[in-house]
């Protein structure tokens, strides 16, 4: 009754596996060492981590452990990683532990010497800066910028036509206990109230079936165009925005791309501020506290003028900068503002 019992979570959890173009690179190629692996799980590790890759990750699942220093080919979250997410990677330096995995001990760290969490949905892979494409060019209109001004990331004024930078509400933020707020936005308009984090991490979702955090689909719905219901309804599971030792990530959890921005993400010494795109199950180091701290207490300065170093503007679905159409953040129909808390 047992073996029986065994046998069928293990074909459940092979028919789970990611569908691939070739045999060489398929999961074909990957069985022998899969059911090697699966071997070493007890059957609740089986349980566990059926629940995890049939559901797609769409709550925290618990961890799969497996010993450390085992002989394999891949190593297991390479292996399962591979097997039920990305069939096209290769490398351990290219996986991130999400925050909630025990084996990361909350904070990216090692975790537990003696066992390593394999579960797939446990991690994440590391987001890195894409070729962009070339700039888009507005053929009709002669008053079309060539080269835009880079958004200022902030408030608005009361003006509908200027904005301004408030540096206020990260000071404010140290000072309630939370180490940032979320503001979210709607193209020019704010909807709802700011929402304070204090915990490590927060959910920022439309729709996730387990869980808390800051749920967009609750805010208010008045005169709504048609185009940010569209965006609205891609946002789903969302993102998880953590923040771990010296700098803050963000993993994309919905099944559509975000695109990130703040003063720390582009390189060194660059002009005008990065947006960069994060792809589905891609996680991203959006801001980096050490690096914040060389920019200058007094703002970083751009083409429109100083804007708060330490804020962060995530777009839901659509892009924006001299790559895109949009050429402002205030022109995405759902955008999140993430005001960082500045270190004491």
């Amino acid at each position: 009754m047992f073996r029986s019992r065994r046998a069928a979570l293990l074909r459940r959890l092979w028919r789970q596996r990611c569908p691939t173009p070739g045999p060489e690179e398929g999961p074909g190629a990957l069985k022998p060492a899969a059911h090697a692996l699966f071997k070493k799980l007890k059957d609740e590790e089986l349980e566990l981590l059926l629940q995890a890759v049939e559901s797609r990750g769409a709550w925290e699942s618990g961890c799969v452990w497996v010993p450390r220093g085992a002989k394999q080919a891949l190593p297991p979250q390479v292996l399962l990683c591979r097997l039920f997410r990305w069939p096209d990677l290769r490398q351990p330096h290219e996986l991130k532990h999400l925050c909630y995995c025990q084996s990361a001990g909350g904070r990216g760290g090692c975790g537990d010497a003696a066992a390593l969490c394999c579960n797939p949905h446990h991690f994440s892979r590391l987001a890195a800066p894409e070729t962009p494409p070339p700039p888009y060019s507005k053929s009709i209109s002669p008053s079309w910028p060539a080269e835009p001004k880079p958004p200022q990331l902030l408030e608005f004024s009361c003006n509908h036509a200027e904005w301004r930078a408030d540096t206020s509400l990260s000071r404010s933020s140290a000072r309630d206990g939370c180490w940032c707020k979320l503001a979210y936005w709607e193209h020019r308009t704010r909807v709802g109230r700011l929402y304070a984090v204090h915990e490590a991490s927060v959910n920022v979702f439309s729709e996730l079936p387990r869980g808390s955090g800051f749920c967009l689909g609750q805010l208010p719905a008045a005169h709504r165009s048609r185009a940010v219901r569209r965006a609205r309804g891609k946002i789903g599971r969302g993102l998880l925005l953590s923040r771990e030792l010296s700098a803050v990530w963000a993993y994309n959890r919905s099944e559509h791309p975000i695109f990130v921005s703040s003063p720390t993400l582009g390189p060194p010494g660059a002009h005008g501020l990065a947006v960069l795109k994060v792809l589905p199950g891609y996680s991203v180091k959006v801001f980096d506290y050490e690096r914040a701290g060389g920019i200058g207490a007094g703002g970083w300065q751009n083409g429109d003028g100083p804007c708060d170093p330490h804020s962060v503007r995530i777009s839901f679905g659509k892009g924006w900068g001299p790559c895109y159409s949009r050429q402002f953040i205030t022109s995405c129909p759902c955008w999140l503002e993430v005001l960082l808390a500045q270190p004491r």
